[in-house]
């Protein structure tokens, strides 16, 4: 194996884009429609790789999917210079925690997207 790249399924795939765009990702790929709806995003920050697709593009085809935002998933995302980081998105989102050390030597902090779901950032010593 070599990566993974989990795909996200939302609500509202535009204010997902400017979310994200806040946390340092950009749009590297996306999938429209025929009639011109945005339905799919691929979103990059270094070597983090995020998919967003819309509940609205599987409709009846994959129905083990929760048509609800968020859940029990938390998204652990390593970062190098967590503190910088931390400082450059701070006042753009909003936090869970604050920057932590864990006992386990973790630098940590977590936020909710605009979907629900949870994201800690992490930086091991």
């Amino acid at each position: 194996m070599k990566s993974i790249s989990p795909n996200i399924f939302v609500n509202d795939l535009e204010a997902t884009i400017t979310f994200y765009t806040k946390l340092g990702f950009m749009v590297t790929d996306e999938v429209t429609t025929p009639e011109g709806e945005k339905v799919f995003a691929l979103m990059t920050n270094g070597s983090v790789t995020f998919m967003f697709q819309t509940f609205a593009s599987i409709e009846g085809k994959h129905p083990m999917v929760s048509r609800a935002d968020g859940g029990s998933l938390l998204l652990y995302i390593s970062v190098n210079n967590i503190r910088k980081y931390y400082d450059h998105i701070k006042d753009h989102v909003t936090l869970l925690t604050g920057l932590e050390k864990t006992f386990y030597g973790a630098t940590e902090f977590s936020l909710c997207d605009n979907n629900n779901y949870l994201l800690t950032f992490a930086e091991h010593d």
